[in-house]
């Protein structure tokens, strides 16, 4: 049983390596992964002799002959998606170890701009800063979209009070403003109870954090000071499972995963209230929460086999299709995004493709053209 389903693993890999060779060959142009040839393993009436014969043709490196490590950094909502691919990675390619940190997508750059990473998980595009750090090191990346989030607001279960909060009222709890002064939960709204308002937080070198401050607030890292702030999204879900007066925001990975100790808030920009969901956050309704999410990868180390394998298996089908299970918990892209990705990757196409000010209300269209 663990031999199929290992063959199964290798095969749905080799057909990314595939494509990834024709890219490097210049052979037409590049189909989008629905597009793609059927894979023998997938299809019912093939024969493992077929399969095998298939591996053979397309002449893919033995993967377990891989070895080195892999050392990725940053954003800690990007954290479970870079987990799960590490962990399956592991399957077919054991002697590379690959470890997986939290530092906040700033804390990330800081990291990776300085050539201690290879790869960094970011919430949000890298900004004209920490593009300049990068340059006086000399590191050049690629950047690839790989998934969209919902930042999620979140209250205790037990809290029957609260079921819509509007981007003003937001606002008025986390601007700098209301520090020290909007500290009870009746002074969001009358009808709510006289009850210590208790906050848990992204800290300031998440992504997270710019993004929920510049969606909200309307400028990033314009925020309160007065809260409990950390790069680690599971102390939030704590400290809110924790307390029936609290309220906080995480990635909504975090909600999917902790559903019976916190209960997502719905958010009314002007528009109604909505819930983050999978469908509200494809389908772009949920706003002003709904973001992208990225990985960068140090173009200099892509010549190390193991990290080019790595991100390849990162990009391919099966991966992909772990993003919206309840082990990792965001919405995927669509297809062909996910071929534009592979293909900035073969082309080693450098740099950013987005604009200071762009990070609320982004769309991934621009890697299409």
């Amino acid at each position: 049983m663990f031999g199929q389903w290992l063959r199964h693993r290798m095969i749905r890999y080799i057909s990314t390596i595939y494509l990834g060779l024709l890219l490097l060959s210049g052979c037409g142009n590049l189909p989008s992964l629905s597009q793609a040839p059927p894979i023998a393993a997938d299809d019912p009436t093939t024969t493992s002799s077929d399969a095998a014969a298939h591996t053979e043709a397309t002449s893919t490196p033995d993967l377990t002959g891989l070895s080195g490590n892999i050392v990725i950094d940053g954003s800690s909502t990007v954290f479970p998606i870079s987990r799960a691919v590490a962990e399956e990675f592991a399957q077919i390619a054991p002697q590379v170890r690959v470890s997986v940190g939290i530092s906040g997508t700033g804390g990330g750059f800081k990291k990776f701009c300085h050539a201690e990473t290879d790869m960094s998980n970011a919430s949000r595009p890298i900004r004209p800063e920490e593009i300049e750090v990068c340059e006086e090191n000399g590191i050049q990346f690629i950047e690839i979209p790989v998934a969209y989030d919902g930042l999620s607001v979140i209250v205790h279960p037990q809290n029957t009070f609260v079921s819509c909060l509007t981007v003003d009222e937001l606002r008025r709890v986390w601007e700098p403003e209301a520090q020290g002064t909007i500290t009870r939960w009746n002074q969001i709204r009358p009808e709510f109870p006289d009850e210590p308002l208790t906050l848990f937080a992204a800290g300031t070198d998440s992504g997270t954090f710019d993004y929920f401050t510049e969606a909200i607030v309307g400028k990033a890292k314009a925020s309160r000071g007065d809260y409990q702030a950390t790069e680690d999204d599971d102390v939030i879900i704590f400290g809110v499972a924790n307390n029936p007066y609290a309220l906080g925001y995480v990635g909504y990975a975090y909600v999917v995963v902790n559903i019976d100790k916190v209960r997502p808030v719905e958010i009314d920009n002007g528009n109604g209230c909505v819930a983050p969901s999978f469908a509200s956050i494809s389908d772009a309704s949920y706003q002003p929460l709904s973001r992208p999410l990225f990985i960068y990868i140090n173009a200099a180390a892509l010549e190390r086999p193991e990290l080019a394998a790595f991100v390849r298996f990162y990009l391919s089908e099966e991966m992909t299709s772990l993003i919206e299970t309840p082990e990792v918990g965001y919405v995927t892209l669509k297809d062909e995004l996910y071929a534009a990705g592979l293909q900035r990757l073969e082309n080693r196409e450098l740099g950013t493709l987005f604009l200071t000010g762009e990070e609320v209300g982004v769309t991934l269209d621009r890697y299409l053209r």
